[in-house]
């Protein structure tokens, strides 16, 4: 009896601890997945990552998809890092900006006013930015002029179009009195077939007829005389059909295929700068030009790449300072061209330059210089850079042509980047990197 008892107490002990058996396993299968989770914490830097390089691909493919050029799309296609991207869309961005002197860039900001227009006004099924008007709006702007005819309905052609009456699709004619690149007095015509919302540029005005295609309705005034027939205007639509007094040649079919060809290119960059860039290197410049100094230097990133560093300098008492906010503010804008042995352009860049002191501080700081450095990462090779210096305030400005080769570092051998006497030398610390950044020091050369 005693032995039973034991063995029955042994038998609850057993049964209690029974769950507690299980809870390790449980616990440690816990701690794994918690070990599993902390990976995923620690692998979110990736994620991040992937998703920066998502967001460089919709910078390209919508939202400048228009606007980009050829040969900016396939420059951009050969960058290999997150950073040359955004140097090259900072760039982008300036080359386009109507009015560099301003800090705001007053077409990026038009330019995504546009997208949010065509996305909320154009919409069919499909985002707005991808429509024909979508993309027409966001190239060019709202048109001049605007005829809607968003039912379609009874209309009444006009004489240049044959004359006579039929129904048309819902249709729209956008009129620009002027596009660069691509003419004057330029008529876009929308038609919306399918009745969907979706209109499309026309490529002769007969598509936007209902009627064309039904024998006997909507015919044109000659074809109401028996001087011509509807297969005419299928078959050899002469001036679409119309070749009578008025016709125009802008509705023939080889100007409107040449009209539809030239808006599929995209919009011509403001060229502000490269004009200025032009005008004042071929004229003479004004005595009280900028007395402005530069440099080029070289530090290997690479066995392809050199960090090739530009330095412009120039004297403050040379600068206008303005009064802004009770603070002397004296403001440069510098413009970069840099050009290969055969004249191709193989970047650009602008960047403002501030200086600021207080009427304390004025005499002092007109005594010191500003300085000004913009690193390039370019491939050994004989280069040219063309430098547009303008002092903002006064509006006087200086150019400077630099011609400049690249080294090429052998890696079997040893070699040194460019011997920099430096003004300053100071440690970045726990500063970001920027400007005058070599590794981890800050070195402000003496140009």
């Amino acid at each position: 009896m005693a032995r039973y008892q034991s063995m029955r107490s042994l038998a609850l002990v057993l049964s209690l601890l029974a769950p507690f058996a299980g809870a390790a396993p449980a616990a440690l299968a816990q701690k794994e997945k918690n070990k599993d989770s902390d990976q995923d914490v620690m692998s979110r830097e990736r994620n991040v990552k992937t998703e920066k390089t998502k967001i460089f691909q919709k910078w390209l493919n919508e939202d400048v998809s228009y606007i980009i050029t050829d040969e900016e799309r396939r420059a951009y296609k050969k960058l290999r890092t997150d950073e040359e991207r955004e140097q090259f869309i900072e760039q982008f961005w300036r080359r386009r900006d109507p009015d560099p002197d301003t800090e705001t860039n007053e077409y990026l900001e038009e330019h995504y006013e546009r997208i949010a227009y065509a996305n909320q006004n154009f919409a069919s099924g499909i985002p707005g930015w991808k429509t024909d008007r979508g993309r027409i709006y966001i190239m060019y702007g709202a048109p001049h002029e605007k005829e809607t005819h968003p039912t379609g309905g009874q209309y009444d052609r006009p004489s240049y179009h044959g004359g006579g009456s039929t129904t048309t699709y819902p249709f729209e004619v956008w009129f620009y009195r002027h596009l660069p690149g691509v003419g004057s007095g330029v008529e876009i015509e929308f038609v919306d077939p399918t009745g969907t919302g979706e209109y499309r540029i026309a490529r002769s005005p007969d598509d936007k007829d209902a009627m064309l295609n039904i024998p006997g309705a909507g015919l044109t005034l000659n074809e109401q005389l028996g001087m011509s027939n509807k297969s005419d205007r299928l078959v050899n639509r002469g001036a679409f059909g119309y070749s009578g007094p008025g016709a125009r040649e802008q509705d023939s079919p080889f100007t409107r295929m040449q009209l539809l060809t030239d808006l599929q290119r995209p919009p011509q960059v403001n060229s502000v700068l490269e004009n200025s860039l032009v005008t004042s290197s071929t004229g003479a410049l004004e005595d009280s030009a900028l007395d402005v100094s530069a440099r080029v230097d070289f530090f290997r990133a690479s066995d392809e790449r050199v960090m090739t560093a530009l330095t412009v300098q120039t004297d403050n008492r040379d600068l206008q300072f303005k009064d802004i906010g009770g603070v002397q503010t004296a403001r440069l804008n510098i413009y970069g061209r840099v050009m290969s042995v055969s004249g191709r352009r193989v970047t650009s860049f602008e960047d403002p330059v501030v200086t600021t002191a207080t009427v304390e501080e004025l005499v002092d700081a007109k005594d010191r210089k500003s300085v000004y450095q913009r690193v390039l990462p370019l491939p050994p090779g004989t280069y040219k850079v063309d430098l547009l210096i303008r002092d903002i305030n006064s509006a006087t400005q200086q150019i400077k042509q630099i011609g400049f080769t690249v080294p090429k570092y052998d890696p079997t051998k040893l070699s040194a980047s460019t011997l920099v006497l430096a003004v300053k030398l100071q440690s970045l610390g726990e500063q970001l990197p920027g400007m005058f950044t070599i590794g981890p020091h800050k070195v402000i050369p003496n140009v």
